[in-house]
């Protein structure tokens, strides 16, 4: 597993980068799965008031992506380097697999 300690200056250079992060598609399913879970978490917290949903939504969302990560990419995830450009990537990869952008 590489270390990538390149700096972005906006998102829209560090998401090139994101996808090439997200070849496998089992990764690429496992994050969406995972995003969809989290989503479910935080309506479900909209609704109830909960604030245990949304430890759901965290655990959740980062559970399915890691598992494909270091089961099925064989990379660290960029979480780790790039925290908030990669969850603004995780929503935004969701929404392009969505429109059909990115093979599901």
């Amino acid at each position: 597993m590489a270390t990538d300690t390149r700096s972005f200056g906006s998102f829209a250079e560090f998401y090139p980068y994101y996808l090439s992060e997200h070849q496998d598609r089992t990764c690429r399913r496992l994050h969406f799965v995972g995003s969809t879970v989290a989503l479910a978490c935080l309506i479900l917290l909209a609704f109830t008031g909960n604030l245990w949903w949304l430890l759901g939504a965290a655990v959740s969302g980062y559970a399915f992506a890691w598992v494909g990560h270091f089961g099925f990419e064989k990379n660290r995830p960029a979480t780790f380097r790039h925290p908030f450009y990669s969850l603004m990537g995780d929503w935004v990869m969701y929404r392009d697999i969505w429109m059909g952008k990115i093979p599901f």
